[in-house]
């Protein structure tokens, strides 16, 4: 694993489940959206890893949707690593789910095992894992290895060995949620230790979690996942909503405290973590 003293930080506004009714903080329109990427990119961050919503607030898969915030974001952040979702939460069509990747991100996030939330569950089959990886590859993103459990480490390994999936990599590890891992030290440390060599890692804590998996995170050289799309809440005891910019100001200052620096995302984009093909996407 990249240990170093600067922080990767991704930043994650909107998700598949905040509405409206859960926070008027979340953006949710394709204008709020790229608004508040934005304004957390003045701030500091170096990955956005964006979900588009129709009209109606529900999470969709459209590619027209995603062009629009795709262009805005390029358009105000040039230099961000732009990552899209591939979720499996709410469509299962491969057609579907993979159109995004033809609008050639940076990176695209890719599930590797299906799994049980509180109220729904995400569907990721073997075989759609790899028709997603397949494609990526076709079209220069670099896939976001999505794990939320240990299982799902050994499945990215062996799709690693099989040259399904090709370097850099890059792990977010999410701790929290119900049936998955849990945001304990144990498991934080097993975790760590099924990671490849040369991989970058990012922790993401769900819910009340977040705070507690960022700090540790930053304490450690990890990078960290941070936003409204895991967590709605700026306190533990969920006393005050939070908005994006609060909870992104909040590691910058856990990164000063604990001595680190932040990376850019040029930083991180010159080592390699731009889509293979489209030199244009950034620029």
């Amino acid at each position: 694993m990249d240990l170093l003293n600067k922080i990767i930080i991704n930043f994650c506004p909107t998700g598949m489940i905040p509405t409206k009714a859960h926070t008027p903080f979340v953006p949710i329109s394709p204008s709020e959206i790229i608004e508040q990427t934005h304004q957390a990119y003045e701030v500091g961050i170096t990955i956005a890893h964006l979900h588009a919503r129709e009209d109606n607030g529900v999470p969709t898969h459209r590619s027209s949707v995603y062009t629009k915030i795709f262009e805005g974001v390029r358009k105000y952040c040039p230099d961000l690593i732009i990552c899209g979702s591939t979720s499996g939460r709410n469509v299962s069509e491969f057609e579907k789910r993979s159109e995004i990747i033809e609008l050639m991100p940076d990176m695209c996030s890719l599930t590797l095992s299906s799994l049980n939330f509180i109220k729904n569950a995400s569907v990721n089959n073997p075989d759609m894992i790899i028709k997603l990886a397949e494609k990526m590859k076709a079209y220069g993103v670099i896939p976001e290895l999505e794990c939320f459990g240990l299982g799902m480490i050994n499945y990215g390994k062996y799709l690693i060995e099989k040259n399904i999936i090709e370097g850099p990599y890059y792990w977010n590890l999410l701790f929290g949620n119900i049936s998955g891992m849990q945001a304990d030290l144990t498991t934080i440390s097993t975790a760590l230790q099924q990671i490849p060599k040369n991989s970058k890692v990012v922790f993401a804590g769900l819910g009340v979690n977040q705070l507690k998996v960022n700090s540790l995170a930053i304490s450690q050289s990890y990078g960290v996942r941070v936003g409204l799309e895991d967590n709605i809440w700026y306190d533990t005891k969920k006393t005050q909503k939070a908005t994006n910019i609060q909870l992104l100001k909040r590691i910058h200052q856990l990164i000063e405290i604990n001595e680190k620096e932040f990376k850019t995302p040029l930083s991180l984009r010159n080592e390699g973590f731009g889509n293979k093909l489209n030199v244009n996407t950034h620029v």
